[in-house]
This record gives structure tokens, C-alpha cells and sequence, in this order.
């Protein structure tokens, strides 16, 4: 417990001094993905649920928020929380018309129904089909903190981030995410036992969808923007591959997933369609490598 304390505490001091020396767009960026990850993770990983629809929580909490800021003229607490609410109750739709489902027909229905919010947020007049939602204000915190200020910026986002890491980890903790990781692992003995492991699910697919929403919500206010490629496919593909690489079931696995996949994309900006070439070839190397992913595997090497 004392190693667990000293790593958190060395974490929070390097998230505290990182944007110092490193940009902040680019720390934010990173820290809106973690957040996505870990809310993807906390599905798959400990849940057992293979979501290949989660871009649509993230986008649609993104034009929700944005959508609140500039024209409802929100407040940013109200408008991410409008984005969150959004997000749980798509969450709510596609865990009833999904979960019952298991294995690749769970992830083909997410995706089909995923891509269908893609085709309607093209077509609602409110978010500009292909220009997106521009120029959205941030909004000065609780009235006090001016968040147009990058660096103000950056710690609200860093906050959230750092208490999503935090609730996540008593859900996983609690009884509830005990009778999650024992579905994972044989849902008939879960049934058998007692439980109504479709609750379980459904309840672990909303708080994911939730937080996927937050982290959109985040990443509208931090870029001024919701665009299309907040829904499109590929990025529910994206945190598909930041899970697996930082390492699915670890809380950290996703964070470290997301900053490399960050990296690797801001280091291949200017190399065009080498990007994906680049995440293939790490990717391939990573399962080859690091079977759990690598915080999984460092946890098992080292503890």
C-alpha cells in the first residue's frame, strides 16, 4: 500500500509540473484520451464487455457541451454536466438494446448502433454537419477561475482527471466491481450465485458511457470544438488500442496507452498516413512483447 501511495503521489507531482516543459494542449489532449481509456477499460477490463461503439458517448457529450456553452450561453459546470448527462443516457439506450448480447454480437450491435449517432450527428441541424461546432467559449469556473487561461485550463482538466482515475478505482473496489470481475470470469457461476448479472452489466455500460461523456465534454471545452471525428468509427478503435496497449484491468494501463498513442501521432503529424503505420507496427510489437499490455506486464514481472 505504501509503494501504491508513493506512485500516486510521484504521478501527481509530475502532473503538476509537466506543463512547465511540455505544452498543455498536448498534456490535455492526453489527459481527455486517458480518461476516455479508462472509462473503456473499466467495461472491458473488469466488466468483460468489448465496446466498439464508445466514440459515440465521447462525441455526442462533446456537441452537447459545446452546443450548451455557446449557444444555451452555460456556464462550464452546467454544460459538462449536460455532456455527461447525455452520454448516460445513450449509455442507458445501447446497454437495453445490447447487453443481453454477448461476445462479438455485443460489439457488432455497439458499433451498428454507434454508427447510426454518427449519421444523425451529420444530419441535426445543431451540430453544422461537417464544420462542427466552433468557437466555444469556456467560461470562467464556479465564477472564480477564468479558464480561457491555459494553465487554469490545464489543472481543471488534470483535477477531473485525477478524480475520475479515483472514482473509477473504489468502483472496481467496491462489491460491485467484485461481482463485475467475477461475470468476466464465469457470468453462469455469477448466475448460479445469485446475481442478476445483466443489472451488473448494464449498470457497469451507463457509468462507462458516463465517464466516456466526461472526457468528451473535457476535450470540447479544452479545443473550443466538436467535429465529426468525435464520433467517427475510427476513434472507437483508438481506445480500443490505447486500452490493450497501456494494459486492460490495470487502472494505469489506459493513461499509459494514451500518452503513447498521443506521442505517436503528434511525432508523425507531418508523415501523413506513416502515422497509422506507426501505431500498427508498436501495436504489433506491444502484443508480441507485452502480452498484458505494459503496465499488465510490468505488474506481473515486478509487482
Amino acid at each position: 500500500m505504501r509503494k501504491h501511495h508513493l506512485i500516486f503521489a510521484a504521478a501527481l507531482a509530475l502532473g503538476f509540473l509537466a506543463p512547465f516543459a511540455i505544452y498543455p494542449a498536448f498534456l490535455m489532449r492526453a489527459l481527455c484520451l486517458a480518461l476516455f481509456a479508462s472509462a473503456f477499460n473499466m467495461l472491458l477490463g473488469y466488466g468483460g464487455l468489448l465496446s466498439f461503439g464508445h466514440a459515440a458517448f465521447f462525441g455526442w457529450a462533446a456537441y452537447l457541451t459545446a452546443h450548451a456553452a455557446k449557444v444555451w450561453g452555460w456556464g462550464p459546470e452546467l454544460s459538462i454536466l449536460c455532456g455527461v448527462a447525455t452520454a448516460g443516457a445513450l449509455g442507458l439506450l445501447f446497454g437495453v438494446v445490447a447487453i443481453r448480447r454477448q461476445g462479438i454480437y455485443f460489439a457488432m450491435i455497439t458499433l451498428a448502433l454507434a454508427q447510426m449517432m454518427s449519421f444523425l450527428a451529420l444530419q441535426a441541424p445543431f451540430t453544422h454537419s461537417e464544420d462542427g461546432i466552433q468557437g466555444v467559449p469556456r467560461g470562467t469556473l464556479l465564477g472564480l477561475i477564468d479558464l480561457t487561461d491555459q494553465m487554469h485550463m490545464y489543472y481543471f482538466v488534470l483535477a477531473v482527471f485525477i478524480l475520475a482515475l479515483l472514482f473509477i478505482s473504489r468502483v472496481v473496489n467496491s462489491p460491485f466491481g467484485q461481482v463485475l470481475k467475477a461475470i468476466r470470469e464465469n457470468e453462469v457461476r455469477a448466475i448460479s450465485m445469485g446475481y442478476v448479472t445483466v443489472r451488473y452489466k448494464l449498470g457497469a455500460f451507463i457509468l462507462s458511457a458516463a465517464l466516456a461523456g466526461l472526457a468528451g465534454a473535457l476535450d470540447a471545452l479544452v479545443f473550443q470544438a466538436a467535429s465529426l471525428s468525435n464520433v467517427a468509427w475510427q476513434l472507437s478503435g483508438e481506445v480500443v488500442l490505447m486500452a490493450l496497449l497501456g494494459g486492460v484491468g490495470t487502472l494505469l494501463g489506459p493513461t499509459v496507452g494514451a500518452f503513447l498513442l498521443v506521442c505517436i501521432q503528434t511525432f508523425f503529424i507531418d508523415q501523413g498516413s506513416w502515422v497509422t503505420i506507426a501505431q500498427g507496427s508498436i501495436f504489433t510489437l506491444c502484443v508480441l512483447l507485452f502480452r498484458r499490455g505494459i503496465v499488465g506486464e510490468f505488474r506481473q514481472r515486478f509487482g
